[in-house]
């Protein structure tokens, strides 16, 4: 690899404890790659270079020799041509914060889904674990509104039940036929985030709205949620009159019926499992509502920022967030900020209000995850020895990949580690297999 720069400020508050050696490593302003200063004094790195053609690697002190052995196999492993010339990582011990490795790890590169950790710490920062999205159904002047309140997990069996709840009250009035219509006011528009390829709509994600059953994908999730409802409506013998419409609820509409989702903790385990970008996008416009803020990719993004930099100190210098899940081509965030907040998952002080984040994680070789065979992952000789002892969130988009997490390193002590590629002209599969490697690396299998 090339030169490294020096780690961009980690100004996030101490742990409360390890104080002695907190903030103690920085990384060398030496260009060198996988710089490893990790001395008391800010400039106390040991001065021999060991050099190899264009690779140079600096010995550090301070390192255990699990760490050390993790340095020098990051050394050489980094190099794999598969990784492409515009690459970023960082290894940290997740106890003292120390840098056990990096590369460029302040470069903003595009983090692909591992925006979705921003997202999801936003989210659970803002509006609780326990919070509940609520679907409601009210009635009016023969109508029957089906109201979406952002619920990324509402089934046709939750339909079902509220067109029960319905039909009961419109029987009880005396009416056998009614008007459906959906009220998907909650979200404001575009429904399409910048940076969007027109080839994401397909299978990727649908345009955002408050509103969707069974988490279809398509170009009106709100409309399709309506006739999902008007049909549970007829099969518990109310006649539909017309088609679904879009319109607003009244203040005067009379409360039918309504449903509580799951608690946020369980969506947010369910979107990192799955990389689900519907989820993401669902939650970022929820948390924006929750800080008072429009209901707008601007204001969730900014809501994003603010939660990341005032209330845990992560620095948000070359951090640019146009969307929830990732997608968006215009998204940079580097490796060292995305290793910052999953550090946070190791503090004592957020552990449980971030626990879902953790226990979301895909684990290596986990089928059903993003990190599951079925994906081809960690299936090398450099790392099926890792199957179930990494934990990471994945990031796929053309042109870039991510993979960052957490795994205990030989020392027992957990390493946070992230690591993005981007603009490699390998197979994605062969760039997925190099960098699954490298988290492999962080938890001690062999060279």
């Amino acid at each position: 690899m090339s030169s490294a720069s020096p780690s961009s400020g980690r100004h996030r508050k101490p742990k409360p404890m390890s104080l002695a050696v907190r903030r103690a490593f920085i990384v060398a302003a030496v260009p060198v790659t996988g710089a490893l200063l990790s001395a008391p004094s800010a400039l106390a790195a040991d001065k021999s270079v060991k050099t190899t053609g264009t690779t140079r690697s600096v010995a550090a002190e301070g390192l255990d020799p699990a760490e050390q052995r993790i340095a020098d196999r990051l050394n050489t492993r980094s190099q794999d041509p598969d990784l492409g010339a515009t690459f970023s990582g960082i290894v940290l011990d997740s106890a003292s914060d120390k840098v056990v490795w990096e590369h460029n790890a302040g470069t903003a590169l595009m983090p692909a889904s591992n925006a979705k950790l921003a997202t999801a710490t936003a989210a659970l920062t803002i509006l609780g674990p326990e919070h509940r999205f609520t679907t409601k159904v009210v009635y009016g002047h023969g109508t029957l509104t089906l109201i979406g309140g952002g619920d990324r997990m509402l089934t046709t069996a939750d339909l079902t039940e509220l067109a029960k709840s319905a039909t009961a009250g419109v029987k009880l009035a005396g009416l056998d036929s009614v008007k459906v219509r959906i009220d998907d006011s909650l979200f404001a528009e575009p429904a399409l985030a910048p940076g969007w390829n027109g080839s994401y709509y397909d299978d990727q994600v649908s345009p955002v709205r408050s509103l969707v059953v069974d988490g279809k994908l398509s170009a009106d999730t709100s409309i399709d949620a309506g006739k999902v409802f008007a049909q549970q409506l007829a099969d518990q013998g109310v006649t539909v009159d017309g088609e679904v419409t879009r319109g607003t609820a009244s203040a005067t509409d009379v409360p039918v019926g309504q449903h509580l989702s799951p608690r946020l903790s369980e969506t947010v385990k369910k979107m990192l499992k799955e990389s689900n970008n519907d989820i993401a996008e669902t939650l970022l416009r929820m948390t924006a509502l929750g800080a008072g803020k429009p209901a707008t990719f601007e204001g969730g993004t900014q809501v994003v920022r603010d939660v990341l930099s005032q209330r845990y100190g992560v620095s948000m210098a070359n951090f640019e967030l146009y969307d929830g899940s990732g997608l968006s081509r215009a998204d940079r965030i580097p490796a060292q900020t995305i290793a910052d907040i999953l550090d946070l998952l190791t503090d004592p002080r957020y552990r449980g209000l971030l626990r879902s984040i953790d226990e979301g994680l895909p684990v290596a070789g986990e089928a059903g995850s993003s990190l599951g065979p079925e994906w081809g992952r960690f299936d090398t000789p450099d790392s099926a020895c890792a199957v179930g002892r990494v934990k990471a969130k994945t990031g796929t988009l053309t042109g870039a990949i991510a993979l960052s997490g957490l795994t205990r390193a030989e020392d027992g002590r957990w390493k946070v580690f992230s690591f993005v590629e981007n603009g490699s002209t390998a197979d994605p599969a062969a760039i997925k297999d190099a960098v699954d490697g490298l988290a492999a690396t962080v938890n001690g299998c062999p060279a």
